[in-house]
């Protein structure tokens, strides 16, 4: 059986969300959520999402393609890894190709676990919606 992990904020939970984590449960047999802690969101992103976690991961839960959905508090995924192991990472293509997206090539080649990318849904993202309600 393979194990896949996706993580996210999924805040403002929208259709790319919907995309990663649809794309997600096709190349793994079993799908662990992480879902990131409103402290990481703060320190990660210099602000507090708009949903809280708790209620975060509830949504997120509720996704038919989702398994099973745990706390995220790490940008170190072989933290997370070694809390609940799995198989494959799958992260949206804005990452390929970059130094953050090589370090976690690099880190999880090291216990065996394959990075794969989808589509970064362009068109609607957590931060558009936060300038539109924002008026900007």
């Amino acid at each position: 059986m393979t194990i896949g992990y996706a993580s996210g904020v999924f805040d403002m939970f929208h259709i790319g969300h919907l995309n990663i984590l649809r794309q997600a449960s096709l190349g793994c047999d079993h799908l662990i959520a992480g879902v990131v802690t409103d402290e990481a969101v703060l320190q990660i992103k210099g602000r507090a999402p708009a949903i809280p976690q708790l209620e975060r991961m509830q949504i997120v839960a509720a996704i038919r393609y989702v398994d099973e959905v745990v706390s995220d508090d790490s940008a170190d995924k072989l933290q997370v890894w070694h809390a609940h192991p799995f198989d494959v990472i799958f992260k949206g293509d804005d990452w390929k190709g970059t130094a953050k997206g090589r370090r976690l090539e690099s880190a999880m080649a090291g216990v065996g676990v394959e990075v794969a990318y989808f589509p970064y849904t362009v068109h609607t993202s957590s931060t558009q919606l936060r300038r539109f309600l924002d008026g900007a």
